[in-house]
């Protein structure tokens, strides 16, 4: 069970997020779940501000891309009623906001797939992206989007 393993892991997935804009946090269609993009909420807020490469470090923003999966899947969680209903993680796409001359993305979104892969094992190996912007929403560092196949 995908809870149990969180447990094993030392992880809580937080309080599932309410959107502040007109979209919702799941959709389900045809055996695949949509996950809106996640930012790395802590207590429904965003706590570290800025750039990667300026005011956020590597390090740091690798933490932000765990919160962004956690996030993502209390979301998920609230919205299948079971993350051992995951069959398949298809796809992640990561967004980080990146100073001038960043281009570490694919390190800052490499914790976020590890971290799947911790919790789901092999069934979580995806496709990816890992994309570099000039901002995010709440000036968040990092925010992540889920494709996962279920179990319907």
């Amino acid at each position: 069970m995908i809870e149990q393993r969180l447990k094993q892991l030392g992880l809580e997935l937080p309080e599932a997020a309410k959107p502040s804009f007109n979209y919702v946090p799941v959709t389900l269609h045809a055996g695949v779940a949509y996950v809106s993009g996640q930012l790395p909420k802590v207590d429904g807020e965003v706590r570290l501000f800025g750039k990667v490469g300026a005011q956020v470090t590597l390090a740091q923003a690798r933490e932000q891309a765990r919160i962004c999966v956690l996030q993502a899947l209390a979301c998920l969680s609230a919205e299948l009623g079971d993350l051992s209903r995951v069959t398949r993680v298809l796809k992640v796409t990561g967004f980080v906001a990146s100073a001038p001359g960043f281009n570490d993305q694919p390190k800052v979104i490499d914790a976020a797939s590890d971290l799947l892969v911790e919790v789901f094992g092999p069934l979580a190996r995806h496709a990816r992206s890992a994309v570099g912007v000039a901002e995010l929403p709440r000036n968040a560092a990092v925010e992540i989007e889920f494709v996962l196949a279920y179990d319907a």
